[in-house]
Order: C-alpha cells, then sequence, then structure tokens
C-alpha cells in the first residue's frame, strides 16, 4: 500500500480516488472547492457511449470560414485566445486529417464504448441508479439533407465500433418526445448512450462513496505542491499532507499547475455555458439541436440548455450570447417555459488537440501521474481512466496505455 493524493475533485479526480483506494491505496483527495461544482457540475449530464470518434476540426475552407465570420453556434472566439492557442490549434487541425482521426478515433473508441459499463459498478455502490436514465441521446436535424448525410455514415460507425442506432423521421420523433412543439426533419438515435438528471449530485455521491469506504477530502491549493526528495507534499486547510504520489487530475487547470516542473502542456481551452428554465413537459431523452449547436436535457433543477464551444481565457468574464443564441433558436421547436433565476454558469472543458485524454507516469518526475484532458468527455470517462490510470500505477502496460501516455504525446513537452 502506498500513500496517494489526488488533486482535483470533478468526475476524473473522484473516480481516480475510488480507484487507487479499491486497490488498497492510502487516498486523500484535494481540491480548493467541494466534489463535483465545476465542470462536472455544469455538462449536458451524458454518458457518451456512442462518441467512438471525437469532435474533430472541420477541414474544408468554407467551413473554417464560415466559423471564423461567426456562422455557426457550435463555436466563438475571441481573437487574443485565438492567436494563443494557435499552436494547439494547428495541432488539432492536422490531428483531424481524415487517416490520422480514423487512427485516434480507433483508441478514443476503446475508452468511450466502455464508459456505462465501467459506470455501473459505481452507481450501484453510490446508490445513484435514481439519477440514471438509460434511454440513450438524440441528434435533432432541421435539414432533410443534413440528416440523409449523417444517416448515411451509421452503418459504417455500427460496423467499426459497435455502436447501435436508429433513424426517426420527424413525426416519428416528435410522437416519442412530446416535449417538442415544433415538427423537425427527423433524428438520429443513439441508443446505448445515458444520461444523469444531475451531473454535480452523481460526482458527489461518488465522492461520498470514495469517504465511506476510509477515504479523506480535504480543501488546499494544487499551486502549493512541492517534491521534496521521493516526498510529495501539498497544502492544505488542515495542514500539510505528504505522500509518495500524486495524480493530478485538475482538467483545465492541469497545464498551469504543471508548468512549475517544466512540463508544457498544450490544450484547447473550450467554454460552454447553460441556462435552466422551467419547461411544462420534460424531455424523454437530451438531444442535440444540430442546427443551434445546444443540447437540452431534463434535470433535477429544470431543462437544462447547455452550449457549444468559445474560445477565451479561463479568468475571461461570462459573456453568454452564445448559450443565448441557441436558447432563441431551441425554442422554435421546444416549450421551454419561464427562464430559472440563478448565477451564470460556466466551466471550461480541457481539450487536448490529438484528441485523446493523457493519462500515465510524468515522464521526469517519480510519482507524479498525469490523468486530465478529456475534452468533452471527462463526465463520461471518469471510470474508465481512472481504471487504466491505477493499472499504468501497477505496472501494466498495453497499446492503449501508450497512446495516452504522456512521453508519447507531441502535446506534452517537457
Amino acid at each position: 500500500m502506498s500513500e496517494i493524493i489526488v488533486l482535483g475533485a470533478g468526475m476524473v479526480g473522484v473516480c481516480s480516488a475510488l480507484e487507487l483506494q479499491a486497490r488498497g491505496h492510502a487516498v486523500v483527495l484535494v481540491d480548493r472547492k467541494q466534489p463535483g461544482v465545476e465542470t462536472s457540475y455544469g455538462n449536458a449530464g451524458v454518458i457518451q457511449a456512442e462518441a467512438a470518434e471525437p469532435y474533430g476540426m472541420p477541414r474544408d475552407i468554407p467551413t473554417l470560414f464560415g466559423m471564423l465570420l461567426g456562422r455557426s453556434n457550435d463555436f466563438t472566439f475571441t481573437l487574443p485566445q485565438l492567436i494563443r492557442q494557435a499552436p494547439a490549434l494547428w495541432t488539432y487541425y492536422r490531428s483531424s486529417q481524415s487517416e490520422r482521426h480514423r487512427k485516434i478515433s480507433r483508441w478514443h473508441a476503446e475508452l468511450t464504448t466502455r464508459s456505462t459499463e465501467d459506470h455501473e459498478a459505481l452507481i450501484k455502490a453510490a446508490h445513484a441508479d435514481n439519477l440514471i436514465a438509460r434511454e440513450g441521446l438524440c441528434e435533432v436535424y432541421r435539414d432533410p439533407a443534413a440528416l440523409a448525410q449523417a444517416a448515411s455514415d451509421l452503418a459504417r460507425i455500427e460496423a467499426r465500433y459497435g455502436v447501435t442506432s436508429r433513424v426517426l423521421d420527424g413525426q416519428a420523433f416528435t410522437a416519442e418526445e412530446p416535449a417538442i412543439t415544433k415538427t423537425p426533419a427527423g433524428a438520429i438515435h443513439w441508443l446505448q448512450s445515458w444520461s444523469c438528471s444531475d451531473p454535480g449530485e452523481l460526482t458527489r455521491r461518488y465522492a461520498a462513496l470514495f469517504t465511506e469506504r476510509g477515504g479523506r477530502i480535504e480543501r488546499g491549493d494544487a499551486a502549493s505542491l512541492t517534491q521534496e526528495g521521493a516526498v510529495w507534499r501539498v497544502q492544505t486547510e488542515g495542514g500539510s499532507l505528504t505522500a509518495e504520489g500524486v495524480v493530478m487530475a485538475l482538467g483545465p487547470w492541469s497545464p498551469s499547475h504543471l508548468r512549475p516542473f517544466g512540463y508544457r502542456v498544450q490544450m484547447v481551452l473550450k467554454r460552454g455555458y447553460h441556462q435552466h428554465f422551467a419547461a411544462p413537459t420534460a424531455v424523454r431523452r437530451p438531444f442535440l439541436d444540430v442546427e443551434n449547436g445546444v443540447v437540452a436535457a431534463s434535470m433535477q433543477k429544470g431543462l437544462r440548455i447547455t452550449s457549444g464551444a468559445a474560445l477565451v481565457p479561463m479568468n475571461a468574464k461570462p459573456d453568454p450570447r452564445q448559450v443565448s443564441q441557441g436558447v432563441k433558436g431551441i425554442s422554435e421547436i421546444l416549450d421551454l417555459g419561464e427562464p430559472i433565476s440563478e448565477p451564470q454558469w460556466y466551466g471550461t472543458r480541457p481539450f487536448m488537440p490529438d484528441m485523446l485524454p493523457v493519462i500515465g507516469q510524468a515522464p521526469r518526475h517519480e510519482g507524479l501521474w498525469f490523468n486530465f484532458g478529456h475534452g468533452h468527455h471527462g463526465f463520461t470517462l471518469g471510470p474508465t481512466s481512472a481504471l487504466l490510470l491505477a493499472d499504468a500505477m501497477e505496472g501494466q502496460r498495453s497499446d492503449l496505455h501508450d497512446q495516452l501516455a504522456p512521453d508519447r504525446r507531441a502535446s506534452v513537452s517537457y
């Protein structure tokens, strides 16, 4: 048994702490806030077993210019941040080339297609089944041509990854989704994905399971992390903690906390927003309104509308125009009801430009381990990446471990 500090109490960090604890380690989970209050709270709550192929950057010039001109609500940016993230965006662009994307998708699919299975054991142990629906995820199309194009690729996706789906015409979708007020062209229903009515609460229940099993959670500042010989030290409100190992699971904050140790991590920082509404009718399944780049999902707090990606600094002031535009568009087919008064939430997705999370031992520091960079899928991949991390810490190695390891990644320099 060894002592391990896990930095970061989002879904990835909490699951890492649980899995290491299950392997017999003494684990302390450290964060500046309570578990599950950052991006693990504010996402769309979907465990995306369908997301075998990660989101690539468009490579055709008309689409790229349209994004830069603000014609897509999926993507907004500030020019200074676009310039600042240019190296990571260039890597992202190159990684999205069709052959490279195909190879990356092979490894990404090994993660996502097992995600519901890996969550299942924790859901049961944490008595959280009341938060979970197993109804799948829909993509809703207004344009028949766009629906036909997307549907034409479904057979290939099922054959390659085992991801199942069905195509619904507009009337069939409306019949299954009573919240819809205007019939769209149709929808693709991804059958294997699950959804959660309160992703922050699920993270907190996993954290409660960790403490019930003897784990400790401390408030502390990851910036205080130091290495003293073979020992790692971090300061918390309860005093100084030391351990033989430390796991960096701080999502978008990981690069800045690794910089003092000589690591330079390329990361595309994608901010997202959400807004809740007192909708008169709950949606049966979460669905993406493809035309407006927002996801609608029924939560315990109300109907949550979650936006696409905004390239802005993490310390930038809130600018909810993207989610507001999405709300305006989706209200054409969905009765949202009145907005629920609440502080404007926003969070940042830690997206690696080669579209795979970084999981494994730090190249230059004994006892330092990475588990971050899950992009849009941190909520989905928390348990899966925790299992892979724990295997790596026990000395296990596989082709998948090699693809995720920090010392094999061009986006991690040292």
